[in-house]
């Protein structure tokens, strides 16, 4: 159920002062507007507008920046795809291609020492929020998503992702005025991040793993409920080429559904499926046979007698408990 103990260490790129970044930039400063709604009246309005900004804009992440831009696991036509992007960044996780680039760097190197944000590596801060402040992730590695920089209109959604954050918070305000801008945008803004956040982190310690996929990724219902089906986060990472991650009926898969439906009226097509052999186990896949080669390699270069770091007396106390 948890992350084995041989495998985490101390989270040595947490520091202080990335702690300290982290708290006081925008992204800290928009948790303390969310405050802002104690003081005010506040309508069943602005909890509805809440409500559906987080579902649709968690679409946006789920079948945007990842099914889509990350991996390519369907098709669409190019205005399509530039409203993806805009409807992904509404959510004000930066550009769409910034996001991809970051993203397929992590599954390149999941849970190794190269991984962007990995808790198994960094712990459950860096890996939740804090890598986003970590020197050098700031940029977008265009080497890494040269399939999408060929557009234009996307590199420069890219450079000024704050637009469409900002057109949605006027839209809101303008509707539904201070308080629906504080709870409608502000607080489902926050909330929808965490949720995304929460796969980098919990799901590559909390949950089951039915298949080997060369790294600690995990299957949490819960999550996979909150994040409309990337919660099946075990399934993803073992065949990323899907864009059903969730492989079994029983595996609820909202964004799965949503771009089923958006195909039958023809603005997506060529949606991936997992083949019968993978979801079976049965098949060995390539990159996991890398990752596992990797972690090999480091287990190999530790000396004799040593190990990794252990992870914290709270963390490896659960540990204990529900690792066989």
């Amino acid at each position: 159920m948890f992350a084995s103990t041989s495998a985490l260490r101390q989270p040595a790129r947490t520091t202080p002062n990335l702690v300290l970044r982290t708290i006081f930039s925008v992204f800290g400063f928009i948790h303390f507007l969310c405050l802002g709604a104690l003081f005010m009246e506040v309508t069943a309005a602005d909890w509805w507008m809440c409500g559906i900004l987080f579902v649709v804009r968690m679409f946006g992440v789920t079948g945007g920046y990842h099914r889509y831009f990350a991996h390519r696991t369907y098709k669409t036509g190019r205005v399509f795809q530039f409203l993806l992007a805009f409807l992904a960044q509404t959510s004000s996780q930066k550009g769409a291609l910034w996001w991809a680039a970051h993203h397929r760097g992590h599954h390149k190197h999941s849970d190794t020492e190269q991984d962007t944000h990995s808790p198994i590596q960094d712990g459950f801060f860096y890996s939740h929020v804090g890598w986003m402040w970590h020197e050098g992730t700031s940029e977008t590695q265009y080497d890494r998503i040269r399939d999408f920089a060929k557009y234009p209109e996307l590199v420069w959604l890219n450079r000024f992702w704050v637009v469409p954050p900002i057109v949605l918070g006027t839209c809101v305000y303008l509707a539904l005025g201070w308080s629906g801008l504080f709870v409608g945008f502000f607080l489902s803004t926050v909330v929808l991040w965490h949720a995304t956040f929460a796969i980098n982190s919990l799901a590559h310690v909390l949950g089951t793993r039915p298949y080997q996929s060369g790294d600690d990724s995990r299957n949490n219902f819960v999550l996979a409920l909150l994040t409309l089906g990337e919660g099946w986060h075990n399934n993803h990472h073992y065949y990323q080429a899907s864009t059903r991650q969730g492989f079994h009926w029983w595996q609820v898969d909202i964004t799965y559904y949503t771009l089923k439906a958006l195909s039958w009226i023809g603005l997506v097509w060529d949606l991936r499926e997992p083949p019968a052999e993978v979801v079976s186990g049965a098949r060995t896949l390539s990159h996991v046979k890398r990752l596992d080669g990797m972690k090999q390699e480091r287990e190999a270069a530790l000396p004799i007698g040593s190990s990794v770091s252990a992870p914290s007396p709270l963390l490896a106390a659960r540990i204990s408990k529900n690792v066989a």
